[in-house]
């Protein structure tokens, strides 16, 4: 069964661009952000893993730890850094994971056979500091990701981890949130000292309390 919203993310070892380590250990108490990506030397891919790494403060920043997934093996991810950093300006500052044998991508449902039958599709599974996954996002192969759109709902997730909290749409850091509806009027003006509006009595508007 695919690992699903709120499941443990399943613990694995194995052989990365930077030795063998497992994922539970790896993260420690920090964010996770492990990702897959259908195959090394590749234009789609190539962008990709330039932009994670040229990111990889911003996650840094937010406690987050990147860790990549290709059925390729270590010593392929090694040489294609080299053409990461020659053409996006950064190689690979992250472990990538040499999956020869499927066991991380059959354990995480990165195959999928009517899109790619022996490699990873773009699967993003975002995982809390307590090992549950968070958040999930699958892209097809000739779709590259938004690393800024992956920062945004991380910054999401880590303020609704923090406060009674949602984010309404298109919401970017600063922006006002939603008060969660379990809170009465006075709790909510208790714990959100800003004040804030009210547009319907489930839909009340307050500005970001970590600003």
């Amino acid at each position: 069964m695919a690992i699903q919203l709120g499941d443990t993310a399943s613990d694995f070892t194995a052989d990365t661009t930077e030795g063998r380590l497992s994922l539970h250990d790896y993260l420690g108490s920090s964010w996770g952000l492990l990702f897959s990506h259908p195959a090394d030397f590749t234009p789609v891919c190539t962008t990709e893993l330039g932009e994670f790494a040229r990111r990889k403060e911003d996650f840094d920043r937010r406690n987050v730890k990147l860790i990549g997934v290709s059925v390729d093996p270590v010593e392929s991810h090694r040489r294609w850094s080299d053409d990461i950093a020659e053409t996006q300006g950064t190689g690979l500052n992250y472990p990538l994971v040499g999956d020869e044998d499927h066991s991380v991508a059959d354990l995480y449902g990165m195959i999928h056979p009517n899109a790619l039958e022996t490699a990873t599709v773009r699967t993003v599974f975002v995982i809390g500091p307590d090992k549950k996954v968070k958040l999930t996002l699958t892209y097809p192969a000739n779709v590259g990701r938004n690393v800024e759109e992956i920062l945004r709902v991380i910054d999401a997730l880590q303020l609704s981890a923090n406060h009674s909290v949602s984010t309404p749409v298109n919401w970017r850091d600063g922006d006002e949130v939603i008060i969660s509806p379990a809170l009465s009027d006075e709790e909510a003006r208790a714990r959100f000292p800003k004040g804030f509006r009210s547009l319907k009595p489930y839909l009340r508007l307050t500005p970001q309390p970590n600003r």
